[in-house]
């Protein structure tokens, strides 16, 4: 059985420096980190995350890259099948915003601080 499902408070989303990560648990995020580990995605990823209102259509953040249009569209792509994204078309554009769940995940894995941790939807959402 998983460490994740226990009843111990803040055992899913202990940071590492207070536990190992679980196999699901890694299995979940390395995905996630994965898409990360491109510079573009990651660019992309602080593109959308700080666009006014919190999305971004693709017209407005493919101007910020010296690359084609289906290269951009890969990049989402992938970030979006990572969990970090989502998106709506509206007419013909389309519309990405971030998961912020996914960023909570990413982020609460990382903490570096000494006190208890502190689970929150995020650890309920974590794959299987």
């Amino acid at each position: 059985m998983s460490n994740q499902t226990s009843s111990d408070e803040g055992a899913c989303c202990s940071p590492l420096v207070r536990e190992p990560l679980t196999q699901d648990w890694a299995g979940g995020l390395a995905p996630m980190f994965k898409a990360l580990g491109d510079p573009v995605r990651l660019r992309l990823l602080s593109l959308v995350a700080s666009h006014a209102g919190g999305e971004a259509c693709v017209c407005d953040i493919s101007a910020s890259f010296d690359l084609s249009q289906p290269t951009i569209s890969h990049h989402l792509k992938v970030l979006r099948e990572a969990g970090l994204l989502d998106c709506e078309r509206r007419g013909t554009w389309v519309y990405y915003w971030v998961i912020p769940t996914a960023l909570q995940q990413l982020s609460t894995v990382l903490l570096t601080e000494t006190g208890p941790a502190v689970p929150s939807r995020a650890c309920a959402e974590v794959p299987a």
